[in-house]
């Protein structure tokens, strides 16, 4: 699917919504990026290895979330 597609098709998903909590997270999420485009620094090859020691200990000490709970999670959202 092109962009113009996938534009028409969310824009008309978007025009459904009934859930005004949602829509605020659009919002905040589209004007967020619109301020990141700009402001976006690569991390250092230090704060990639420190993301990396928190995973490895948040998995040691089971402090994830599976897949299927975040798309059900997320499936609440509307």
């Amino acid at each position: 699917m092109d962009i113009q597609s996938r534009k028409i098709e969310f824009v008309q998903e978007f025009l459904k919504l009934q859930n005004e909590e949602l829509l605020t997270r659009l919002e905040k999420l589209l004007h967020s990026g619109k301020s990141q485009k700009n402001s976006f620094q690569p991390m250092t090859i230090a704060e990639f290895n420190e993301r990396i020691d928190k995973s490895m200990e948040d998995s040691k000490n089971e402090r994830l979330i599976t897949s299927s709970d975040l798309i059900a999670e997320i499936e609440k959202w509307d």
